[in-house]
């Protein structure tokens, strides 16, 4: 039995985009050992996936910070013996880990920092979507999928009746049709503008219909800015008060979710909840589009400026936002009725 090692020490979006390696892996062989390499704040998407058998945590900005805790978990990765290291993740630090934890056979990208301590390297294709890009990495072990494979996730009962309390506590159990809505993103400029998103929730409303505003802790204020002022009792804001599975279950309750370029997308996409997904200074052919089946991609095409950066920024280089402003109320809302009729 080949044990595996997958390293993914990137942000929530790049981990449930890393999914579809674990499960494609585990589905060609059952028997393999599937362990995987990631931040605090990620571990639990993995912790309670049926195609993992173990995760390690990596607190790389807590307590493993600085060479203490490289080392510490340098010496759990030797422990463990593993023979196969994958590593999408594309920062040296990734690569050095799996070096210095003797991992004989270490698979990673081109255009890692760390390329020159991969045993191999594939190709980074910048015309695929990032799952099929990931999926690449399992070439070497003589896998070639070719079909498509979703991010799938498993929130516990736990979860399930966190969310349960949740919305009984909102006065949303009863609400005929929800949509999330996720205003956030740690780069401005891929935030559509606060205000619209208030019109939204507020035609949301208005149309009969119940809102929910999704995030982390980080967003929990700009949502209070954006429900503040709509008198309703169909809005609620869980941004804050949830945890990332929890999110996920309220996000799979909703008919559609309304989001910026931002992880709760791909969030939805684990859940099987179709996306309205709106791109300013990114663009979908960076390959971090939504991978749903049945999502929508709202975007200004056409302008000279865009994409700006690979990221994302904190503020707009020529100071008119068009890729976000152009983007109006009435498309993103008319889009969203078509989604739930």
């Amino acid at each position: 039995m080949k044990r595996h090692l997958i390293i993914q020490t990137a942000f929530i979006g790049d981990a449930v985009l890393t999914l579809p390696l674990v499960q494609v892996l585990k589905k060609v062989d059952v028997d393999a050992s599937v362990d995987v390499l990631v931040i605090p704040r990620t571990a639990e998407l993995f912790s309670t996936h049926p195609a993992v058998d173990r995760v390690l945590v990596f607190d790389k900005r807590g307590m493993d910070s600085g060479l203490a805790g490289l080392r510490r978990l340098v010496h759990l990765i030797a422990q463990r013996k593993y023979d196969i290291a994958l590593i999408p993740h594309r920062s040296m630090r990734s690569a050095l880990l799996a070096w210095s934890g003797r991992i004989p056979s270490r698979f990673g990208f081109d255009r890692s920092a760390g390329w020159l301590l991969m045993t191999q390297t594939i190709r980074y294709e910048p015309s695929l979507h990032e799952v099929e890009r990931n999926l690449s990495l399992l070439r070497p072990l003589g896998i070639h999928w070719a079909e498509k494979e979703l991010p799938s996730l498993f929130p516990t009962a736990a979860d399930v009746q966190k969310v349960d309390q949740f919305l009984e506590s909102s006065g949303l159990t009863k609400a005929s049709a929800l949509i999330g809505i996720a205003p956030g993103s740690v780069w401005k400029t891929k935030r559509w503008p606060r205000e619209r998103f208030t019109e939204v929730v507020r035609n949301i409303v208005n149309d009969g219909l119940s809102a929910v505003l999704i995030g982390g802790k980080e967003d929990e204020q700009l949502c209070q800015e954006i429900k503040f002022g709509i008198v309703s009792n169909r809005v609620a804001i869980s941004a804050g008060r949830l945890s990332v599975l929890q999110s996920a279950e309220l996000i799979r309750r909703c008919r559609v979710l309304v989001s910026n370029d931002s992880a709760p997308m791909h969030l939805a996409v684990a859940m099987r909840t179709p996306v309205l997904a709106i791109f300013g200074a990114t663009i979908p052919e960076f390959g971090f589009a939504p991978y749903g089946n049945h999502s929508v991609i709202l975007e200004t095409k056409g302008l000279s400026c865009r994409p700006c950066s690979v990221h994302g920024s904190q503020r707009c280089p020529i100071k008119t936002f068009d890729c976000m402003v152009n983007i109006s109320t009435e498309v993103v809302f008319n889009r969203v009725r078509e989604m739930v009729i």
